[in-house]
């Protein structure tokens, strides 16, 4: 019983702190949140913890953090993702890290779900990388990153309520965001057989006392909670 623990970091420098819990670090790329300091910073640390970096790429939308839908075309989404990929590699590269995964974020993870062409240009600019896709189970994202020979990693979120149908509530509706110790690491129990990777917030309220319970009850419950790539 595998299972990776990541969480989102350098979008401000108080998510840090979570590298000392996961195993996966979604570095925020720049274009929704952090900066290029933020990131060497949590490559470094990463790096000293034997925690894996991964891209956090999303819309260029610092003033809505990366969670309003966009519609971009395909060439400006798959621009706008290679130099996010291409500056996170940059800078893991200056403290002896490398980028080893890509994860969308906010809007963008949301909509590569369902949007075929969103979900195509995302795979588009991630395949020369040749680096494994995060989404949601079932997401039109990695369906055709399958079909395009690229690895996908399967994430479930501890701290985020859930839809009937396993989509995740929008945060604009009550309760969507999951603040209970508790019931974070129940969550987290009920979802790690079903997916590679559990998500934990970098910016939820207490994130690193979350992932604390979480990664306790995961190892409580006799899984070894290890990086995926």
């Amino acid at each position: 019983m595998r299972i990776d623990l990541n969480a989102d970091v350098a979008e401000s420098p108080d998510d840090l702190a979570l590298l000392d819990v996961v195993t996966s670090a979604n570095v925020c790329c720049g274009a929704y949140a952090g900066s290029e300091e933020l990131m060497l910073d949590a490559c470094e640390r990463a790096a000293e913890r034997g925690v894996v970096v991964g891209a956090q790429v999303g819309y260029p939308d610092r003033e809505g953090f990366g969670r309003r839908p966009q519609e971009p075309t395909d060439d400006e989404l798959v621009a706008t993702l290679r130099k996010q990929l291409d500056l996170l590699a940059e800078v893991a590269d200056a403290v002896g890290a490398r980028v080893a995964y890509v994860k969308p974020h906010g809007a963008l993870y949301n909509t590569v779900v369902h949007d075929e062409r969103q979900a195509a240009a995302v795979v588009d600019a991630v395949a020369p990388y040749g680096l494994p896709l995060l989404g949601l189970p079932g997401a039109a994202s990695l369906r055709l990153a399958t079909a395009d020979g690229l690895q996908v990693v399967t994430e479930g979120f501890a701290d985020r309520a859930y839809t009937p149908d396993g989509l995740l509530v929008p945060r604009s509706e009550p309760g969507a965001v999951l603040t209970d110790a508790a019931s974070v690491a129940d969550q987290a129990l009920r979802l790690a057989p079903q997916v590679d990777s559990l998500c934990v917030h970098g910016d939820s309220p207490g994130a690193l006392d979350l992932a604390r319970a979480v990664r306790a009850a995961l190892v409580d419950a006799g899984h070894e909670v290890v990086p995926f790539a």
